[in-house]
């Protein structure tokens, strides 16, 4: 299925932008990816095309990055952190919370379809541990409590 023009239109002016075809490829892919929620191989090929770069490119990028889902994943991802700091402040029983909260393993997606749920190597936050990324927002000095009600809004949104 092509690009709906308004990401055509995107990737083009993203493109333009940069001094390289390859130096757009991790814009244009965060872009793919906000309008379908992953990158399918369909996709990936089109971006290729739309950069006049070889496909083998972009999907060695799309999987390389763990920022990138080659799989679809729910309406919203919860990175937890488990590097040390985090590790050595309760991200371990968080993790274990949240498995049996969410009703999944980590690296899985609610039966509902609307959360997935990931590690994270490190989130930069080491000083306010631990800490879980949700779309686009940090949390920091989790609890228990406090991942609750992050689950909560979650399930409110929809």
């Amino acid at each position: 299925m092509p690009f709906p023009p308004k990401l055509r239109d995107k990737i083009q002016e993203i493109a333009d932008d940069h001094e390289t075809r390859l130096s757009a490829l991790i814009p244009v892919l965060r872009e793919v990816q906000n309008e379908f929620g992953w990158l399918s191989t369909e996709s990936m090929e089109e971006v290729a095309e739309a950069l006049d770069i070889p496909a083998s490119s972009v999907q060695n990028v799309a999987s390389f990055y763990t920022m990138f889902f080659t799989e679809p994943v729910g309406t919203h991802v919860m990175w937890l952190c488990r590097t040390l700091s985090c590790a050595l402040r309760g991200a371990e029983g968080l993790e274990h919370h949240l498995c049996k909260r969410l009703g999944v393993k980590t690296g899985e997606t609610t039966a509902d379809g609307r959360i997935t749920f990931l590690e994270a190597e490190c989130l930069a936050s080491c000083g306010t541990a631990p800490a879980m990324l949700v779309d686009d927002t940090l949390y920091e000095n989790l609890n228990e409590s406090e991942v609750d009600k992050i689950v909560d809004e979650i399930r409110k949104k929809g």
